[in-house]
Order: structure tokens, then C-alpha cells, then sequence
């Protein structure tokens, strides 16, 4: 039994792993894993690859995200045979990793990572910077939307600034659709890893081993054509009336997304009276800022909760953290022993986050399902971006120091 003034839930939004709905998935008799729990025992090797083991053995892996982009050339590698089953593929982009210059680096002044993370996130959330100081993939597109509102004058309304914004969208794409042909040999299966959604519609992927992976004479891509696979056997998968035997099922299948937050924790938050934050969530997420919730003194939340996503999570959590220990050193100095909001500015958290949907809604609506918008389903509010501040990331920022520096109102510190 541990006793704690203050407890910050820091769980991760990603980490309970999760398996796809698919008939007689219970029935195989095989070997099967998650990716998230790599069985060495069985693949042998580590996690640069070598997995020698899987020599005389018939893989079948489910899923083309993010995970399956980095496993699927080690598999490719050293399987007997693979099969990668796709259900929407992904967008895959040069990696092309390359040394730092040392004299480039040596001339960093104080200050560059905070300044180089606020660009990006600056440009990737769809606003504009003099400077893209990181001029990676993920910016391409801004740099592109540059080149056409320079063609205009550089001054538009924001409709045509939309219309540009999606003509530079779909240049990126086509350049990823490019490079899909460039690369893989077969046409038929160079058709099916094309991908055909606005890029930040799924996390972009960027990788120089992929693509080339179904060049090889032992691997077969299964584009189920956004069906996903119809059945698991007792021997292997099913798709369009064809089975595929096999030795070994891998899910690259990724976690949960809007489940109940307290069965992702793995574990139940009780406040004020024994009301358990699963009866104050039942209808969706009710807090200040993402960060706390009327009813739970002194209990703090770290992740995507009602506050805004960053590409790469240490930006966002070095903020949250950031924010909590002003509160908790404010409390000491003042010897306070609660924080907690009030009713009033949780409910009117909560109003913000739902008017500001409007920024991303479409957008969303219109992307292919996946954990981004609820499977497609919007309307339900359970996907990763729901329940987020809409402007994007470095404008929540703003908002939440802004606040914190006009003096914390609906904070209670006592």
C-alpha cells in the first residue's frame, strides 16, 4: 500500500495491445504473437532482426501501420515464406538516415531543439514559419503549399489557402504513389501498396527496406481491399475464398484506442464520495485542460486527454510535465494540499474541445478508417483525435500558459 500527496497518471495512450474481431481467430492451432510482445523464443534473434529461426517457418502477418512497416523486412529477411495482409496500406516515404555535420551541430546555439520542435509542430499542425528548420517528410507538404501561394502573390482567402493546402497534399502523395512504381517490380502489387487518402490521414511511415521487401520471391502481399481478412482457420487465413496455410500468425494489429480509459490504465481511480473516474468518463473525457477532473484532487493525467498531440511524444509530455511541477511546486510554496478543478471550468473545458472539433472534423470524415478517426466513425468520438484541441498542438500551448499566467482561474490550490 503506497501513500502519495500527489499521483500522476503517465500510463501511455498506446499500450494495451489489441486483436482484430476476425472469426475463428481462437481456433489456431499454430504459433501467434502480438508485435508488441516479440516472441525471440520462437523467431530467434533480437531486435535488429536475425531471426533465424523462422528459416523453415510460414508467416503470415496482419496489419500495414507503422509497426508492420519496421518488422516486415526482418520477415521478408528470413521467413520461409511471408504473407502480409493488408487491409489499407500505408504511406511510405524515404527514410534516407544520413550523418549529423559535426561543424553544423558545433554551431547550435542555446535554445535550437525548443525552437526546432515548435517549428515543426508549428508547420505539420498547418501553420506557416519563415524557416522550416527541420525540412523532413513530414514538412513537405508546407513546403510545397509555399511554392503555390507564392505563384499567387502569397496573399489568399482562407478557402483558396484550403484549395491550396489540398492541391499540395495531393503533390506529396502522388510523390509517395511515385515511388511505390520506382521501387516495387510487380505492377499488381505496386497498385495495391499505393496509398489513396490525404497524407496526415494515417501516421506517415518512412522507410528505405519496405517496399523493396515485396520484391523477393517468398513474400506475397493479400490486399484485402479495406475488407481485412474473412477468417482464421485452424491452419492458417482466410480472404475471398482462398486459405493460405501457415505456421505462424503475427498481429501487427496496434493498441487500444477508445476503449475506457481506466481498462488502458489497467487499474481504477476513485475520488471524492467513492466515485470512480469511470462513472465520470462514462459519456467521454471531463477535465481542465486534459490534465485533472473535478472530483480527483490531486490527480493528474499525462497523454492525449483534451489537450493537443505532438508527431513526436516527448514534445507533448515534456510540456505536461512541465506544467504539472509548476502546480505541484506552486502547492509546496504554498503549503496547499489539493488541486483540483472546479465544476464550472471543466464543463467549460469540455465546451472548448467540442466547439474547436470543427478545426479537423471533415478532415477526419473523409480519411480511411483507422485509429485516427474511430475506425471511420467520427461520429462516435473514439478516436485517437477526438477529444483533442482542434487548432493543433503549439496553439494549446499558448492557450494553457496563457492561462496559467493570468492566474489559474477554475484552479482551486488550497
Amino acid at each position: 500500500e503506497l501513500h502519495a500527496r500527489f499521483v500522476v497518471m503517465s500510463n501511455g495512450p498506446l499500450n494495451r495491445p489489441k486483436l482484430p474481431g476476425i472469426p475463428g481467430i481462437d481456433r489456431f492451432k499454430g504459433h501467434s504473437f502480438h508485435t508488441s510482445r516479440w516472441d525471440y523464443d520462437y523467431t530467434g534473434g533480437d531486435s535488429s532482426g536475425n531471426l533465424t529461426k523462422l528459416a523453415d517457418k510460414r508467416v503470415a502477418i496482419i496489419g500495414t501501420g507503422a509497426t508492420a512497416i519496421q518488422c516486415v523486412p526482418h520477415l521478408g529477411r528470413h521467413a520461409k515464406h511471408l504473407y502480409v495482409f493488408q487491409r489499407t496500406p500505408s504511406s511510405v516515404d524515404l527514410r534516407g538516415n544520413k550523418p549529423t555535420d559535426p561543424a553544423w551541430a558545433a554551431g547550435l546555439k542555446p535554445g535550437w531543439q525548443k525552437a526546432r520542435m515548435d517549428n515543426f509542430n508549428t508547420l505539420v499542425s498547418g501553420g506557416f514559419a519563415e524557416e522550416d528548420l527541420v525540412s523532413d517528410g513530414w514538412t513537405d507538404i508546407i513546403r510545397n503549399l509555399v511554392v503555390l501561394a507564392r505563384q499567387d502573390g502569397g496573399e489568399m482567402t482562407p478557402e483558396a489557402l484550403a484549395a491550396k493546402a489540398e492541391l499540395a497534399d495531393f503533390m506529396k502523395m502522388n510523390q509517395i504513389r511515385a515511388r511505390v512504381d520506382q521501387v516495387v517490380e510487380d505492377p499488381a502489387t505496386a497498385e495495391a501498396l499505393k496509398p489513396w487518402y490525404r497524407q496526415f490521414c494515417k501516421r506517415p511511415t518512412f522507410n528505405d527496406d519496405y517496399l523493396p521487401t515485396f520484391n523477393r520471391a517468398n513474400v506475397t502481399l493479400v490486399d484485402t481491399k479495406g475488407r481485412g481478412v474473412d477468417a482464421v482457420t485452424e491452419t492458417g487465413l482466410v480472404f475471398d475464398g482462398v486459405e493460405y496455410e501457415i505456421d505462424c500468425i503475427i498481429f501487427a494489429t496496434g493498441f487500444e484506442v477508445g476503449t475506457a480509459y481506466t481498462r488502458r490504465a489497467g487499474f481504477e481511480i476513485t475520488g471524492r464520495g467513492g466515485r470512480t473516474l469511470t462513472e465520470h468518463w462514462k459519456d467521454g473525457i471531463k477535465s481542465l485542460h486534459g490534465f485533472y477532473s473535478a472530483g480527483f484532487p490531486n490527480c493528474f493525467h499525462m497523454g492525449v486527454t483534451q489537450n493537443a498531440l505532438t508527431p513526436n511524444f516527448p514534445h507533448m509530455l515534456d510540456f505536461q510535465a512541465d506544467h504539472i511541477a509548476e502546480l505541484v511546486g506552486e502547492a509546496r510554496l504554498r503549503q496547499a494540499q489539493v488541486i483540483e478543478p472546479t465544476e464550472e471550468a471543466e464543463a467549460a473545458w469540455c465546451k472548448t474541445i467540442w466547439d474547436m472539433r470543427l478545426h479537423n472534423e471533415q478532415f477526419r470524415a473523409d480519411c480511411t478508417p483507422g485509429y485516427y478517426n474511430g475506425e471511420g466513425k467520427v461520429e462516435e468520438g473514439k478516436g485517437l483525435f477526438d477529444n483533442l484541441y482542434g487548432p493543433g498542438s503549439i496553439a494549446y500551448f499558448s492557450v494553457v500558459d496563457a492561462w496559467r499566467a493570468a492566474g489559474k482561474d477554475g484552479l482551486r490550490i488550497e
